[in-house]
């Protein structure tokens, strides 16, 4: 979509991100209610790390050193922090953090295509595709109508944040137009509960933008200091989208597009060259780690859910015969040990100890997953077979890590078959994940109302992992 300004569809994002916190008619009134006493809910905020392109288990945290040649690869499991949980020995800083971490081995992922699409989908609002994504495919874009991101539905679902959002999703919006991924969006919840789109770059690893936020023309910050002027450029520019969002919405839009617009915490959250050139050493001088570090920052706002989607580098393309993430369809190993691996240990070593060095870990959920794991056996027919070395897409097993917020550390919950390629003891769904993801947040109404007013349950079918807290 383009983004300039100018344009009155981009000024109405204005508004509809600036509001994105605002509660509506999801749940009820009060939007939360107060976790019972027995609960152990301590999460105010949620850091979502999304591995975009599928992330290989077998190769990471649920690795099997016994299995065949042809499916366990060359990598080996090291022991950590936590006795009895292993993780791939390319991974060395996150195993001095794994005291933290809850590894869920057994995540039955699978959807009707065994794709990107409906993988992005299932994990991100815990509901399984419907038939459109089998008869569309790479065309099932989002829909106004699909099931929301857990993200929105966790914004909608606190009070609104007094200047930011209540969801920020950074440093980029995957994937690229038309293809936009599925389950990132709040759907049938409304446009008010989508995320912030933050932009961050390769190149500029320290800078992020807020495209929907940017100004230009005529339209400058000290015009933006007088609200008279600002109501009237809204009203100029409500004409022709009033199709878009009630007229009665309105005003309650254009006030909280202008607070957002002009609250000095929505650059002062972002910049993360405030930070000590230690604690950026630290998370490391990449989009990924520096948007890991902005995530902490924007924790420390008291923003409740941000989502912080793995940003491709399209100089892997060719490696990894992939997007440049971790869809490793080509040179696995060689993608994994020299590139991803080490800048994942990284980025998430340094966010789970500098939240816990700040007294943050308790009350932040951090969760770890993907859209499917990779394929057991070594060979995609896509990138020459075994000689390939690449993991196929495979959404019938992945592994979800999860920290803080109330989750006991230092623990694996279930496991798979000796192959890796299917759930084989205590197995989990993405809806039962993102069910617990709620229970964290303490948030236990799951209702919303559509359009008419008719009452609907968010995840009905879905359970707590009550063995995780």
């Amino acid at each position: 979509m383009s983004r300039h300004f100018a344009t009155r569809r981009d000024f109405l994002q204005v508004a509809t991100a600036g509001f994105s916190g605002m509660a509506f008619s999801a749940g009820k009134a009060s939007g939360v209610r107060a976790a019972p006493a027995e609960s152990q809910a301590t999460a105010r905020s949620t850091i979502l790390f999304f591995l975009c392109g599928g992330a290989s288990h077998l190769d990471s945290w649920d690795m099997k050193p016994k299995a065949p040649v042809e499916y366990r690869g060359p990598f080996q499991p090291i022991q950590t922090s936590a006795p009895g949980v292993t993780l791939c020995e390319h991974l060395p800083l996150l195993a001095q953090q794994a005291h933290h971490l809850a590894v869920v081995n057994s995540v039955d992922g699978q959807v009707n295509t065994n794709d990107h699409h409906a993988g992005y989908y299932h994990n991100l609002t815990g509901h399984r595709p419907d038939q459109s994504f089998v008869t569309l495919g790479n065309n099932r874009t989002p829909f106004p109508d699909d099931w929301p991101f857990m993200g929105s539905v966790v914004g909608s679902k606190r009070r609104p944040h007094p200047e930011l959002p209540n969801a920020i999703t950074l440093p980029h919006k995957p994937s690229k137009a038309p293809y936009t991924r599925p389950g990132q969006f709040a759907g049938r919840l409304g446009v008010q509960h989508n995320p912030l789109y933050v932009q961050g770059s390769h190149a500029t690893p320290l800078e992020f933008t807020m495209p929907s936020l940017t100004l230009s023309g005529d339209v400058t910050p000290a015009r933006l200091a007088s609200r008279e002027s600002l109501l009237g450029t809204l009203d100029r520019t409500r004409q022709g989208f009033e199709d878009a969002l009630a007229v009665s919405r309105w005003s309650a839009q254009r006030e909280r597009a202008a607070s957002l617009l002009m609250a000095s915490s929505t650059t002062r959250a972002f910049d993360v060259s405030r930070e000590p050139s230690v604690i950026r050493e630290r998370y490391g001088k990449t989009v990924n780690g520096t948007s890991l570090l902005a995530a902490r920052r924007l924790v420390e706002e008291g923003v409740p859910f941000v989502t912080v989607f793995w940003y491709e580098d399209e100089k892997l393309r060719n490696k990894c015969k992939s997007a440049g993430g971790w869809d490793t369809h080509g040179n696995n190993f060689e993608c994994l040990k020299q590139d991803l691996l080490p800048e994942l240990d990284q980025g998430l070593s340094a966010l789970l100890g500098d939240l816990h060095d700040r007294g943050l870990l308790d009350q932040t959920l951090v969760m770890v997953t993907s859209e499917m794991g990779r394929k057991p056996q070594i060979g995609d027919p896509r990138s020459g077979g075994a000689s390939g070395q690449g993991r196929d897409h495979w959404t019938h097993c992945l592994t979800d890590l999860l920290a803080g917020g109330g989750i006991r550390g230092g623990r694996t919950y279930g496991a798979t078959d000796r192959f890796g390629g299917y759930p084989a003891d205590l197995p989990v769904t993405p809806a039962d994940v993102t069910r617990t993801v709620y229970a964290a947040m303490g948030i236990e109404d799951l209702t919303a109302k559509d359009k008419d007013g008719r009452v609907y349950n968010l995840l009905q079918e879905s359970r707590v992992i009550e063995a995780l807290f």
